[in-house]
């Protein structure tokens, strides 16, 4: 087993998890308004992509996808318009929170009993189920196409024909380990009771910083397509 490898890969995975994107954006929204169940699956969401992009590069399909250009042509326009959609979705649940007069903060105080979830309620957020959280933390990362470009350029400079499966293996863990440990650590921190509470006024403006990041990479991924065509 090759742990030089091993560390190295680590090192650029967890470098790559905590610069901001798609995944720590949606992290973010949901995790700061929705329980900490459905946060700990939209984690948990994102880490089964992240495995699967994993297996899909080690494997060689992401390399057959991406030497396809239908395959690679369907897998951005699927995933631009997912990132889009999500992107408009956020941005139009924002502006309308701002049309709004928001719960008073004070107010959501005088009961303590009220959890974080209900207080945040509030700011007429529509409450989401574990599944529907992991599903959106799923397509978030599956869907794009960056991801499947980075994991396979990952995978084709470090992982040479002589690597041994065992350490391919045992890659695939490792990223999948600290994919869940980052976005299980966000959406633990970020669904305190106490955080959701102080970021109750600001959940319009994360949800329109939130929707202009989607929709600028979906306008990204256009522009390469268009760039490129």
């Amino acid at each position: 087993m090759d742990l030089s490898l091993l560390l190295t890969l680590g090192v650029i995975h967890t470098v790559a998890l905590i610069s901001p994107g798609p995944d720590f954006a949606i992290m973010v929204k949901i995790a700061t308004q929705q329980r900490r169940n459905t946060a700990l699956a939209a984690a948990a969401g994102i880490s089964v992509a992240i495995l699967a992009h994993t297996i899909l590069s080690l494997t060689g399909v992401s390399l057959v996808i991406k030497s396809s250009h239908i395959l690679y042509l369907v897998v951005q326009i699927a995933g631009a318009s997912y990132l889009a959609w999500m992107g408009f979705s956020a941005l139009r649940s924002g502006m309308a929170m701002w049309r709004k007069p928001l719960a008073s903060v004070d107010e959501a105080n005088d009961n303590v009993q009220e959890t974080s979830v209900d207080k945040v309620s509030k700011t007429r957020v529509i409450p989401m189920s574990q599944r529907q959280g992991f599903l959106t933390g799923l397509y978030t990362n599956l869907l794009n196409p960056k991801a499947l470009v980075f994991f396979l350029t990952l995978f084709s400079a470090l992982i040479t024909p002589d690597v041994t499966a065992s350490t391919k293996l045992v890659s695939a863990v490792l990223l999948f380990v600290l994919s869940l440990a980052w976005f299980g650590l966000l959406a633990v921190m970020l669904s305190k009771a106490q955080v959701q509470l102080k970021l109750q006024r600001l959940t319009p403006t994360i949800d329109v910083v939130i929707g202009v990041i989607f929709m600028s990479v979906a306008v990204a991924i256009v522009t390469n397509l268009v760039l490129t065509a």
